[in-house]
């Protein structure tokens, strides 16, 4: 058993990856970009469309089980894929999810609020409530444990997954978990490119690699932030994940690396960057990217280039995080197929 395998196992974990996710070469973007890259494809992790998610719901729902939680509630953007894999896991393992949706994204046509992942929670039958702010962490928070207390008083046992910091983030174990796997996967790399919006999946895929050896810059994309505010965000989910592990945080605070200059018009905001970025991989590579997450990962892939913190010729890894069901939300936004004659 690795160290990893061993710090891990202390904590309870429910199985939904059935397997290692598949890790692919980039041929032609390759070839065009004169690079080395491949891509890991963690938008292959099964249930309800996959994603990042589902590697972090293995902790959290582990937690719920152990608890012997009926309920699980959690907190997120109107197209949270969080939440949508939230309500597939509990789903699979017998539990009701209670999903809150946040304004994060104001002025979104009708379809944002109809389609993508809010349309796949509803199939899964999942309870939903609503909350106003789509930036007061604290609040959303506050909002879960005032319905977990009535749940409580209804005599349910609810399980709160929260949203803020300050709490022991268990999802991040699970990119612990994705770094190691990577790192076996791929043995080494010059860089890695990786989405940066809670904090947990580029936090824990930065001490999973670092713990399997792997030295190489790890840049994190923002997706909701500034560079400077994801940064301070990342110091602590990582200092809080090594306390959560029992060990000394395996990187000093400068190798915390933040990129936002794809981060424009905003959280779930898909401007003329983003879908480049989206076109381009699906022309080049049959790869379908989303327009909260992956599209701009990629778009800071392409920009890290431009400004040479990567340099031609190395071997470049990007993790795609999923999130398609977007797509469908995002249609109208994105404008794909304006102009088209109808038939």
């Amino acid at each position: 058993m690795s160290r990893i395998d061993t710090l891990l196992s202390a904590f309870p974990r429910a199985k939904l990856l059935s397997q290692p996710t598949p890790l692919e070469r980039l041929d032609r973007l390759s070839e065009e970009l004169e690079l080395d890259l491949w891509i890991k494809r963690d938008d292959l992790t099964g249930l309800s469309f996959g994603g990042n998610k589902t590697r972090q719901l293995e902790f959290y729902i582990g937690a719920a089980r152990a608890a012997r939680a009926g309920t699980i509630l959690i907190t997120g953007a109107v197209q949270s894929n969080f939440a949508r894999t939230a309500a597939a896991a509990a789903s699979k393992y017998g539990m009701q999810a209670v999903l809150q949706r946040e304004e994060r994204v104001p002025g979104m046509d009708p379809l944002h609020y109809s389609s993508g992942n809010v349309f796949l929670s509803d199939i899964l039958g999942a309870e939903t409530m609503s909350y106003p702010e789509g930036e007061d962490e604290a609040g959303a928070d506050a909002a879960l444990a005032a319905r977990a207390a009535e749940l409580r008083a209804a005599g349910r046992t609810p399980y709160v997954i929260p949203l803020g910091p300050g709490h022991p983030p268990l999802g991040a174990l699970g990119y612990v978990q994705g770094g190691a796997e990577l790192a076996a996967q791929i043995g080494c790399f010059d860089a890695a490119v990786v989405p940066s919006g809670s904090g947990a999946t580029h936090g824990g895929f930065l001490t999973g690699v670092r713990l399997a050896g792997i030295t190489a810059p790890v840049f994190g994309i923002c997706v909701r932030r500034d560079a400077r505010q994801q940064k301070a965000r990342l110091e602590q989910v990582t200092a809080e994940l090594a306390r959560l592990m029992g060990i000394p945080r395996p990187f000093a605070g400068g190798e915390i690396l933040t990129w936002d200059g794809a981060l424009a018009p905003g959280y779930g905001r898909a401007g003329p960057a983003i879908r480049a970025a989206l076109q381009r991989m699906a022309a080049n590579e049959g790869i379908l990217l989303d327009p909260v997450y992956s599209a701009k990962t990629f778009a800071g892939l392409l920009g890290l280039l431009e400004e040479g913190a990567i340099s031609k010729g190395q071997k470049v890894l990007l993790l795609h995080t999923g999130g398609l069901p977007a797509l469908f939300a995002y249609q109208n936004a994105l404008g794909f197929g304006e102009g088209r004659a109808a038939p």
